[in-house]
């Protein structure tokens, strides 16, 4: 690793233990099923997930398909993965990492598995070629103190979606009716919640049309009518300005609508 990359991993590497303190760890269980449905997952392309050690600053498990994604092996470690992001976006990854450890830490603990953390980052594939990824995550352990311990995450490329000049974002996402939290300054001292821009039915019928999904399909999976689904359709173009797929997908991640 260069001197820089050593750096930046020992910063990263700092915050982490700032997040995780002393907390006690219990077995990891890889039920990794169960907790992919805790991050309302959306995937507008090819993705991998992986569980963090936050403490030692370590993957524990990384799926396969990260060699598809990045073409590197399930075994890499933190510090060659971090080695990758784009230099510009390094210190956009350690402000976000300093903000969500702020943002948790003021939450009360059964609000903690409602949100999921989302932001976006650069990084360099086997190819030597930067692509953009976007960064999905939710805790999975924690202890009484707040002090995050294990998160589950999904690395999602976007590149297809956003400009490669794009700067990194950086969202708190509510589930179960929490308020979310969009775009969110580095700088603020507090946060405000932002409004939703869709109803919570008109979200599942976005993720699903941009899943690729018809229509008779989206009102069989939810059990609606083809005649609501239509509707909820119209709404969507409507509210969000948009007038394609493409531009709808593109928005949709720009402005952490899922």
């Amino acid at each position: 690793m260069k001197n820089n990359d050593i750096i930046f991993y020992d910063k990263a590497r700092q915050v982490w233990k700032e997040i995780a303190k002393h907390g006690s760890y219990k077995p990891l269980d890889f039920q990794i099923e169960i907790h992919k449905k805790l991050l309302n997952l959306f995937q507008p392309g090819d993705y991998y997930y992986f569980i963090f050690h936050v403490r030692d600053g370590e993957f524990e498990y990384v799926s396969p398909h990260i060699n598809k994604v990045l073409g590197y092996e399930q075994s890499i470690k933190a510090n060659d993965f971090l080695s990758k992001i784009h230099p510009d976006d390094q210190p956009y990854f350690i402000e976000f990492e300093k903000k969500l450890h702020y943002f948790f830490r003021e939450l009360p603990p059964d609000k903690i598995t409602k949100y999921k953390v989302q932001y976006d980052f650069r990084i360099k594939n086997k190819d030597d070629h930067y692509i953009r990824i976007l960064h999905q995550l939710a805790i999975i352990e924690f202890d009484l103190d707040n002090n995050l311990l294990r998160s589950l995450g999904i690395h999602t490329d976007i590149s297809h979606l956003l400009p490669s000049e794009s700067i990194p974002k950086l969202s708190f996402i509510g589930l179960e009716d929490e308020p979310s939290f969009f775009n969110v300054s580095i700088n603020a001292p507090f946060l405000v919640s932002s409004k939703e821009l869709f109803s919570r039915r008109e979200k599942e019928v976005l993720k699903l049309v941009l899943a690729g999904k018809s229509t008779p399909i989206i009102a069989d999976i939810l059990c609606l009518s083809v005649h609501t689904v239509n509707s909820h359709r119209k709404n969507i173009f409507s509210k969000s300005g948009c007038s394609s797929l493409a531009e709808l997908g593109s928005k949709a991640v720009l402005e952490s609508w899922l």
